[in-house]
């Protein structure tokens, strides 16, 4: 019985693969399969795949032409077999025991999802992030939640980090709900966690970093901010108002955006007017805020980039 599926997208990060099959093989769960999907790198991170693949008959390697992270995750997710899904970042390692200790919690709460921490590593001289990835601790370890009420209890505490590597979630939760991730876009996650949260009503907790999350200065979230970005954004926005249109989903919009219209003061004048007419006419600037609007038109923007909003 394979009780976790792991699933790996993998694009040009061949000097860290090492890492991340080693705290892999190291994992005290050996129930599990591992489906690296090689979105068309470059870099010889395919051939690492293939050899470690051809050592561990539960690694399973998959190639595609580069269409980005939500289509690898989309097209792993199509060949898991486990109870579970843990979506890992294929920079990332995870403790000896953190798919076994997550599973465990899991099955013992019958929870769809299970949440836990990680911790930072800073790598290729990127910069300190503002926030960190500690929102666990909000609930209880003993009781189950539901998504709406996990997400208010985090937006009150300034603590809703929308990314995937901080759950594991059950298969057939994730088959039923119709989950996938939203292909073109960055930011994926941000829709990805608010839907799964609007959807699932049994959600437990652990409240251990299980997961050391490495963040590098040519990674996405080292980046400076751009108009993409703000164009992704509201783009989630799009996807969540259709989905969606209730208090949890606007208050995630309140949430949101003076965070990232804040950051995008960064923007040359033309782009300002371009992703500020965009949310003129979608009706977001009510979210926003005369504080963040006036930030984003008014303050000068620094001798380098800012890097991404801590809502990423």
């Amino acid at each position: 019985m394979t009780k976790v599926s792991v699933i790996i997208p993998v694009y040009n990060v061949a000097p860290y693969l090492e890492a991340t099959f080693k705290s892999l093989q190291e994992q005290t769960l050996r129930d599990m399969e591992i489906i690296v999907v090689d979105d068309g790198s470059t870099d010889g991170s395919e051939e690492i795949i293939k050899c470690h693949a051809a050592a561990d008959s539960r690694i399973v390697h998959v190639r595609q032409p580069n269409s980005g992270v939500s289509a690898a995750r989309n097209a792993g997710t199509k060949l898991a077999h486990g109870d579970y899904i843990y979506f890992m970042d294929a920079d990332d390692v995870i403790a000896p025991d953190a798919l076994a200790s997550a599973y465990s919690r899991a099955l013992a709460m019958d929870a769809d999802v299970c949440i836990f921490d990680a911790d930072v590593m800073y790598e290729d001289d990127a910069k300190p992030l503002s926030w960190n990835y500690r929102q666990a601790n909000l609930m209880e370890e003993g009781r189950l939640y539901d998504g709406e009420s996990v997400m208010n209890l985090m937006m009150d505490h300034h603590r809703y980090n929308c990314v995937v590597w901080l759950c594991l979630i059950r298969r057939s939760f994730y088959v039923s709900a119709g989950m996938n991730f939203y292909t073109g876009i960055i930011h994926e996650d941000q829709l990805f966690i608010t839907k799964l949260y609007l959807r699932c009503n049994r959600i437990c907790s652990l409240h251990r970093a299980l997961v050391c999350h490495r963040v590098r200065r040519t990674s996405l979230i080292g980046r400076g901010f751009t108009r993409y970005n703000l164009d992704c954004y509201m783009t989630v926005m799009d996807e969540l108002k259709c989905f969606l249109p209730n208090a949890s989903v606007s208050r995630y919009m309140r949430f949101t955006l003076p965070i990232v219209f804040h950051a995008g003061h960064v923007l040359p004048l033309r782009d300002k007017w371009a992703v500020f007419m965009r949310a003129l006419k979608s009706g977001y600037l009510r979210y926003v805020g005369l504080r963040s609007l006036c930030v984003f038109w008014l303050k000068a923007p620094s001798g380098s980039p800012k890097r991404e909003c801590p809502v990423a």
